[in-house]
């Protein structure tokens, strides 16, 4: 049967970024955190391109984060890892101690 065509289906994946641990010790701020992936997060090769292929939401100390696209979970680590070593940096500055949390990032088809 030549001529038919597969539909594809479109999958939007929610990734739930728990940060209730780091947030109750004050080592880290839910709101600024999603703000920074807002800038950071890559679509297409460039920073801030989200569109509407990816939505970040933040309700009270999880950080939503809704895509339409291929995304990985090894980005979000990386990213976090990255605003962490930023933030640890800066404190470590100010208060010169060190600082260890637990965060969980969950996905959802």
């Amino acid at each position: 049967m030549p001529g038919k065509s597969k539909k594809t289906k479109k999958v939007q994946k929610k990734f739930v970024l728990d940060c209730t641990h780091p947030a109750e010790d004050k080592i880290m701020d839910p709101s600024d955190f999603a703000t920074y992936l807002n800038e950071k997060i890559k679509v297409a090769g460039k920073t801030g391109n989200l569109g509407t292929n990816v939505i970040i939401q933040k309700e009270a100390f999880k950080v939503n984060i809704l895509s339409d696209i291929p995304f990985s979970k090894r980005y979000l680590k990386y990213l976090t890892k990255k605003y962490l070593k930023k933030q640890w940096y800066q404190r470590r500055v100010a208060v010169g101690t060190f600082f260890f949390f637990q965060m969980s990032i969950a996905c959802k088809l």
